[in-house]
Parts: structure tokens; C-alpha cells; sequence
């Protein structure tokens, strides 16, 4: 796998120009001599002073000793990836042929790190006609194709986004940077870092936010404002320090933490659907535990009307008004004795009573046993952060690689 990175302060000076071309060509760095200069050169041997005055004369020829000097390329590769230095020279060729045919070339080998890496540094003035070479976004895009083409043909790996070397998903929130300064920054723990405490608290926010306000809010309670207007493309966080983070930077430095204002979005919708969805069943809950003393209610009801027919002299078959006024009758001789009448209204009455009382114990039940496992699953999700805490700590330290210069 090849990385191929435009070095994005070339020369600008002549001073310049001789020590980038010195470092190129050290000797601790070239050990077996892999190199080759492209365009014209009249020295037997390739030194750095040599090429130094043989691009600086092509610049005083076309009247163009000013400003950039040179472009400066290195392509990386992997340091499990089985290629030669021969074949990295190869590659450095037909790289340069064909982004900078017409232009004087140096390219440089290098072995002195645990992976070979390859240096192309190019005289900014073309000894064909003069022009400077101007290199825009769009090049640089068709120069990772080409790296990545050539890497194909040779049976090499292919830098595949969202994925380590060995093809394995890069880790949602981990730091990927290939910035050396940002790099060296997010892995030194002895250093406060803003835009890794930026990441690590949008981490923290966004699986709790429902909404673009309770986003904000969130945020806000650890220290971050949130600057999100329709007008503006990018988001922008800023810490109580002033230190301010746009979005793109943040999901250029962690890989997998989407937070531009369409991918938050989507992420609000999701967590409101997944609420909508516990409130849904915590009514469910409810409902199942009043339906048994609603129907008991309703029972009842007919059944006390039923009863006040029967002692208001309503007529029940098998049983005729005279009947009815004898046995009164005769309970009246016995005293204030209940009637049966009475006993079953009571009866009735009480298990009206005992069903209200059981129906709020298992409400109760209900509501604390979905108490507790809102609990647990609070307490899982904290457990989960603290492991993915942990885990980062733990790619700082181990996992992940550094630049490649």
C-alpha cells in the first residue's frame, strides 16, 4: 500500500532549495545507491551541489528564479508491504513521467526507516518551454489514482478508505491523521490536545442528542459552543479557551465520527425514533397492567346494577313478588341479620376494592422494574464509553503509525 503526499511548504528561497535536495540525497538514507535525476545533467556523479546548479541554471535561463522553487513528493509504503527498493525506484519514475515530463526531476530512495518510502522532488521551471508548474486540488486527486493504479499492476495493496493495511474497518473515533504535527499532538498524552478533547466529547454527546437543540446543550455542558447556521456549510466548536474546530477537521482526524450537519441530522432522527420506541413500549406496559381492573370495573358495574334491579323489586325467574315479601318478611322477624342482598353487594364491593389495590401494586411493579432497567442500560453505556476510552488510550500507545517522511 502506497501513500502518496505533496509536501505543502516546498522551497521558496535558494537556501532552501540546496538543503531540501542535500536531504534527499543523504548518504544514511540512500544506503544502495537507489536513485536516479531526470532531465538535463551534465555530472558524471549525482551530488547535491551538482543538481543544485544545474536546476538553478535552468531557472536563470528562462529568467525565473523566484518564488516556488520546487514541488516536493514522497510516496510511502507499508512496512509489511513486500516491495523492493527497486520497485519503489520504478514507481518513482513512472510517477514522475507522468505529472512531470518536461520539468528536471530528483528521485530518491530511501531505507533508513522500518518501511521504504520514496523522495521526488522537482525543479518548479520546465527546461522545455519555461513554465512554472502550477499543481491544483484536481492533480493532486489524479495523482493518488495513478500511485494507487501502479500499485495495482504490480500486485502491491490499495489504500482502501475506512480500513487498515491489512484490510481490517478502522475503529469508529480513531486517529488517523496523517499531519505529522497533528499526529505527534493526539499521541503525546503529556500535551492538552483541543481537538482530541473536541472529538472525544462529540463522542460522548451525540449517542444522548435527539434533537439539533439538545445537541447544542449537550455540548455546552462540557465546555463546547456549537456554531451551526443554515448559511454556513461547516459547523464550528469552540471551547471556553477560544480554541475553535470546524466539522471537516474532526472527521478528517477520527475515522467513523460523521458530525457535518446532514450525517448529525440522520443521527438525531435515529435517536428519536429509538426513543419513541421505549416510550411505546413503557405505555404498553401501563396499558397491559390497567386492562384486568378496567374489564373489572366495567364487570362490576353491570353486576351492582344487576343487584339494585333485584332489591328494588325487580322481578328474577323462579321467584314471584310474594315470595319475595314473605322471605323480607321473615328476615325482618330475624332481626338486623344481612340479607343476602347486602352480603353480595358487599362481596362485590370488596373484590372492586382488592382488584384497584392489585392493579396499582403491579403498576408499581411495572414502573420500577422499567426504573431498573433504564438503570442497567445507562450503567451498560457507561461501561461501553469507558472501554472505548480505554481502547483509544491504547491505539495511541500501540496501534497506531506514524507519518511517513
Amino acid at each position: 500500500m502506497a501513500i502518496n503526499k505533496a509536501v505543502g511548504k516546498p522551497a521558496k528561497s535558494h537556501g532552501g532549495l540546496r538543503n531540501t535536495i542535500e536531504y534527499v540525497l543523504k548518504d544514511e538514507k540512500v544506503r544502495e545507491g537507489y536513485l536516479d535525476v531526470i532531465g538535463p545533467y551534465l555530472e558524471p556523479t549525482v551530488n547535491y551541489d551538482a543538481v543544485y546548479r544545474a536546476w538553478l541554471e535552468e531557472k536563470k535561463l528562462w529568467d525565473k528564479d523566484s518564488g516556488r522553487m520546487c514541488a516536493h513528493n514522497v510516496i510511502s509504503f507499508h512496512k509489511d508491504e513486500q516491495v523492493t527498493p527497486a520497485e519503489v525506484l520504478e514507481i518513482g519514475r513512472a510517477f514522475t513521467e507522468e505529472f512531470f515530463s518536461g520539468h528536471q526531476s530528483l528521485i530518491a530512495v530511501h531505507q533508513d526507516r522500518d518501511h521504504l518510502h520514496c523522495h521526488i522532488v522537482t525543479n518548479s521551471v520546465s527546461y522545455i518551454d519555461g513554465r512554472k508548474l502550477h499543481q491544483s486540488k484536481k492533480d493532486l486527486e489524479q495523482q493518488k489514482v495513478f500511485t494507487n493504479n501502479l500499485c495495482r499492476e504490480r500486485g502491491l495493496h490499495v489504500a482502501e478508505k475506512g480500513h487498515h493495511f491489512d484490510g481490517t474497518p478502522i475503529e469508529s473515533g480513531e486517529i488517523i491523521t496523517w499531519n505529522k504535527n497533528t499526529y505527534k499532538l493526539l499521541t503525546n498524552d503529556s500535551k492538552k490536545s483541543f481537538l482530541a478533547d473536541c472529538g472525544i466529547t462529540l463522542m460522548e454527546v451525540i449517542p444522548k442528542s435527539a434533537s439539533k437543540e439538545e445537541f447544542i446543550s449537550g455540548m455546552a455542558e462540557k465546555g463546547w459552543s456549537v456554531k451551526w447556521e443554515d448559511k454556513r456549510k461547516h459547523i464550528v466548536f469552540e471551547n471556553e479557551n477560544g480554541d475553535k474546530v470546524r466539522d471537516s477537521k474532526i472527521e478528517k482526524t477520527f475515522a467513523g465520527l460523521h458530525v457535518n450537519k446532514e450525517a448529525l441530522t440522520n443521527e438525531f432522527e435515529r435517536q428519536k425514533e429509538i426513543r419513541l420506541s421505549d416510550n411505546r413500549a413503557d405505555e404498553e406496559r401501563e396499558s397491559s397492567a390497567e386492562l384486568i381492573p378496567a374489564d373489572f370495573e366495567r364487570y362490576y358495574a353491570e353486576v351492582e346494577s344487576a343487584i339494585a334491579g333485584l332489591g328494588g323489586g325487580g322481578s328474577v325467574e323462579g321467584n314471584t313478588g310474594a315470595e319475595s315479601s314473605a322471605e323480607a318478611e321473615g328476615r325482618n322477624d330475624r332481626g338486623p341479620e344481612e340479607s343476602d342482598t347486602d352480603r353480595l353487594v358487599r362481596e362485590v364491593r370488596f373484590d372492586i376494592c382488592n382488584s384497584r389495590s392489585q392493579s396499582r401494586d403491579i403498576l408499581r411493579a411495572d414502573r420500577e422494574s422499567a426504573a431498573r432497567d433504564r438503570e442497567r442500560q445507562l450503567e451498560e453505556q457507561r461501561r461501553t464509553l469507558d472501554q472505548e476510552r480505554a481502547a483509544e488510550a491504547r491505539r495511541r500507545t500501540h496501534h497506531h503509525s506514524g507519518p511517513s517522511l
